[in-house]
């Protein structure tokens, strides 16, 4: 566990452990959720298929390719207890296959057209 006050910034590394210069990561999908057996109803998403959806989520610069940092404001869910779990996919690339997940960035889902 990790404690921190409403509103402060929690700051988050993630590494990928492996000899290979020639590899990156990227925070494809992190959410958060009051329990830690549900991440899938009462969840709130702080990045969504690479898209950011929590305004207080900023991203800084590694040393590294394969080391990956970011914060966001830490908050409460409503009616709950103060704890916060966080779920996050990241997705290993080749640092130079520009046709990789990790180089496509934000992934918008097109709203289907309604038939009438």
């Amino acid at each position: 566990p990790y404690r921190v006050g409403i509103n402060q910034n929690l700051f988050l590394e993630a590494s990928l452990h492996s000899s290979d210069p020639s590899l990156e990561l990227f925070l494809d999908t992190c959410v958060a959720s009051p329990t830690p057996e549900n991440f899938t109803t009462k969840t709130y998403p702080i990045i969504k298929n690479g898209c950011v959806k929590d305004p207080t989520y900023a991203t800084y610069s590694s040393p590294r390719r394969h080391i990956l940092r970011f914060k966001f404001n830490a908050f409460q869910f409503i009616q709950s207890n103060p704890e916060v779990y966080l779920q996050c996919e990241l997705v290993v690339c080749r640092a130079y296959d520009y046709s990789s997940r990790c180089h496509q960035g934000c992934l918008q889902r097109s709203k289907r057209e309604a038939s009438s």
